[in-house]
């Protein structure tokens, strides 16, 4: 068979791409033909088609056509029967979407089924018996059963055949639904006694190719005389009657007259009995009253044209028709069909992104079958129409995960009918985490205190940020940002632990040398990219009591001394001197007081206790010795406290010369003169160990090189030959070219000894006492032999 493909594309509005693509495919077709290849006529690729998972949703309706993903075609799924789908209805079409998501795509598919002939007319009787008088008239009509063909178009029913024709022609009358209403007509007259029993076969044709037909057996009793025929009141009834109504229920009332009397004038009615089965709906009794045996729906027949008939007993007979129209009644609720959904959404999703594609089908008609779409209130969605029936959720406002992580859509339809019918479902829908939210510190900043002298590593305090994000995106990780303390990289003093927070102390603090410093930490989370956010953070070092007083005035010298003058006409409260200090601690740490701790006279002077003035306490005499020696000690608040000692020389005199005389043999500051006696007498200890050392080791030498010698020479050791390198003892073929004589003297208590060297002669040997058992030392220097002979032998 020949297809036929209609391709047309429309856009929709939305975030969503609507198509519509049409085919046309006959009936019939083996399981797995191609229907079109729906890539290519949706201009997509077939990748797409995999990627967004592209599938065919068709409602309620059976699955006909499949979608081959690799391949980008419609093949056909299950066997298509043109008939059992839409029976007469033209155009027949299956009605497909197909759905894709990432993003959200939706194509209309429409399949047209095309009729081939594979369905031959059919009588619903095999034979029909009819009664005719012998007196009926010529030209009197009997309704015949109507042949039925499922195909439609060039393959349905076309025309009638009737054989013989010698008593009755066939009458066709073309009717307004386009059947054929079909009669025998008496053209001769009957004569019973001639002929009895008549047996005729109608036959019904179709279009198609080839040509198929369907015969019924028709078979005439002739009866005696009946003249008159019944006749209807009216070639048409009229009726309406609602949807599921009860059975039993009047539809209306026909009738028929008959001139005959008695029998011959008694009418009997009946339903025309034909393939489409309308006799086991309706049926007439014998008042003429049509009532519902079957149900009725609105849905599936609209209207019904019902042929019926009225008989007498004499076999004569007229027809009529009844045209029954459907009233719907609201009795079907919508029907919600999800075609595509996202369980989540990203928090950061445009305005008007899809969520959900569904298609909302009411089977009623009229204002049954409006139907309105409405979702719970306060939420950021709402719902559009997509086309006919088809509807999306889309977003109306911004979302945030942070305000509502997950939302329950409940989406309602209802119809206009009386009373409404509704229906409903119910979607969930996560929001999906984005990095939108930088972590966020407790405090806009920090000041934390740290005592002085603090051991390295000690953990200081804690910084907190907190990330409204998820998951990853809300892990936070602290940096120390680089900046500079005094010149000095902060993350010499501290660091930050990079999960917790936690600052620590690098290094030992010295209040005296850096008294606060500030910093700024970083919390960054594990987004990408990555958020972040700063604070700053100062650190106050706190002031420990590590410093004694530092007495500035008197000056202490070490070699000189310093006095100070009192004259004897001094009142009491006489200002000496004043004692001047400094602690380079700070607070209580830095208050000083001064005491007197020694002095030569105690009675005569005072210390400030907060001034560290030293003034007279009673008026000075001549019995006030001179010479006053007055030691103060400087105190600090801490605890616990430190302090320092100052001596202070105050001279009682009127004059000069008199306190020049009286501090000539003024003794040196004790202190120093033990340290000057301490060094002297180290300095002479080390001079006389190293002086000793040096002595013994001159000795310990002179004694080792003597005691060598004296083992030398008190020796008896026996004396072994030498023999040059190339001396051989082969008796005067050797290597030597010379005989070298020497003769060895030597004493027991003599240094020296006598040696005597022969020149070479005529001879080649060496000479050698055989008695001799002893053997000749080498000398290791021939030259230093000859030179000195008087040499001893080492």
């Amino acid at each position: 068979m020949r297809r036929q493909v209609l391709l047309f594309i429309s856009m929709l509005s939305l975030a969503s791409v609507l198509g519509q693509v049409s085919y046309s495919i006959p009936e019939e077709m083996a399981k797995g033909s191609v229907v079109g290849n729906i890539a290519r006529d949706l201009g997509l690729d077939v990748k797409r088609l995999k990627s967004g998972k592209a599938r065919i949703f068709t409602g309620d309706s059976a699955e006909y056509i499949e979608l081959s993903r690799d391949r980008g075609v419609l093949l056909v799924k299950e066997r298509i029967d043109r008939e059992s789908l839409c029976r007469q209805t033209t155009p027949c079409a299956l009605h497909l979407q197909i759905i894709l998501e990432n993003p959200m795509e939706l194509f209309r598919i429409t399949v047209e089924i095309t009729d081939i002939n594979d369905n031959s007319p059919s009588f619903k009787n095999d034979e029909k018996r009819f009664e005719i008088s012998e007196s009926a008239v010529i030209g009197s009509k009997f309704v015949l059963e109507r042949a039925v063909d499922a195909d439609i178009g060039i393959n349905s029913l076309k025309n009638y055949s009737l054989k013989p024709t010698d008593n009755f022609v066939l009458k066709i009358q073309n009717q307004a639904d386009g059947n054929k209403k079909v009669e025998m007509v008496l053209h001769k007259q009957l004569d019973r006694e001639k002929e009895g029993q008549i047996s005729l076969l109608l036959t019904a044709v179709d279009g198609g190719e080839p040509q198929m037909s369907g015969t019924v057996k028709i078979y005439v009793t002739v009866l005696d005389a009946n003249d008159n025929a019944p006749v209807f009141t009216q070639s048409v009834y009229k009726a309406a009657i609602a949807e599921n109504s009860q059975t039993g229920t009047t539809l209306t009332t026909v009738s028929a007259s008959d001139a005959d009397k008695g029998s011959n004038g008694e009418v009997s009615y009946s339903v025309s009995t034909t393939m489409d089965s309308m006799s086991d709906i309706f049926t007439i009794n014998e008042k003429g009253e049509v009532i519902l045996t079957g149900e009725v729906d609105f849905e599936k027949a609209k209207y019904y044209e019902i042929d019926i008939e009225a008989k007498d007993s004499g076999g004569l007979s007229d027809s009529s028709k009844i045209i029954l129209d459907v009233i719907d009644i609201n009795d079907n609720k919508p029907v919600i069909s999800v075609l595509s959904k996202s369980d989540s959404v990203p928090e950061d999703s445009p305005l008007n992104t899809v969520i959900v594609m569904f298609s909302v089908l009411d089977p009623d008609s009229g204002i049954n079958g409006h139907v309105n779409c409405r979702i719970n209130s306060n939420i950021p969605f709402i719902i559009t129409i997509s086309s006919s029936d088809f509807y999306s959720l889309v977003t109306d406002s911004e979302l945030d995960r942070e305000t509502a992580s997950e939302y329950n859509i409940t989406v309602t339809c209802s119809d206009e009918g009386v009373p409404s019918l509704s229906s409903s479902v119910t979607l969930t829908l996560q929001i999906s985490d984005v990095n939108d939210n930088a972590p966020v510190f407790e405090r806009s900043s920090y000041e934390a205190y740290i005592v002085e002298n603090n051991t390295p590593g000690l953990s200081i305090f804690t910084v907190k940020a907190r990330d409204a994000d998820w998951k990853q995106n809300a892990r936070v990780s602290y940096i120390l940002e680089d900046s500079s303390v005094n010149g000095v990289p902060v993350s010499s003093y501290v660091s930050v632990s990079a999960d917790s927070g936690v600052i620590h102390a690098v290094r030992s603090l010295d209040y005296e040398q850096i008294k606060d410093f500030q910093f700024r930490v970083k919390a960054q989370d594990g987004g990408s990219p990555p958020l972040s956010s700063n604070v700053t953070v100062k650190i106050l070092v706190q002031d420990q009591n590590d410093n004694p007083p530092q007495v500035l005035y008197p000056v202490q010298t070490g070699g000189s001394v310093v006095a100070e003058m009192v004259p004897r006409s001094a009142d009491v409260g006489y200002l000496v001197t004043k004692v001047v200090a400094v602690d380079v601690d700070s607070g209580q740490n830095a208050w000083l007081s001064y005491k007197l701790q020694k002095a030569t006279d105690r009675a005569l002077f005072e210390v400030g206790l907060q001034n560290g003035e030293i003034r007279t306490v009673r008026q000075v005499t001549d019995k006030d010795a001179v010479k006053q020696r007055l030691s103060v000690i400087v105190e600090d608040n801490g605890q616990p406290s430190r302090s320092a000692t100052v001596i202070v020389n105050v001279a009682v005199a009127d004059s000069f010369p008199e306190v020049l005389s009286e501090f000539t043999d003024f003794p040196h500051d004790k202190e120093y003169n033990d340290n000057l006696t301490f060094y002297l007498v180290l300095a002479l200890a080390v001079v006389s160990f190293l002086f000793i050392t040096s002595l013994v080791v001159i000795i310990s030498v002179k004694i080792y090189r003597w005691r060598q010698s004296r083992v030398l020479y008190q020796s008896n050791l026996p004396v072994i030959p030498y023999y040059p390198p190339r001396y051989s003892d082969t008796l005067g073929t050797g290597t030597l070219q010379h005989v070298y004589n020497y003769e060895v003297c030597r004493t027991t208590d003599s240094r020296k000894s006598d040696c005597k060297f022969g020149r070479a002669g005529s001879q080649n040997v060496l000479i050698m006492d055989p008695s001799s058992t002893g053997t000749m030392q080498r000398i290791q220097n021939e030259k230093s032999i000859l030179d000195e002979p008087d040499s001893p032998i080492e």
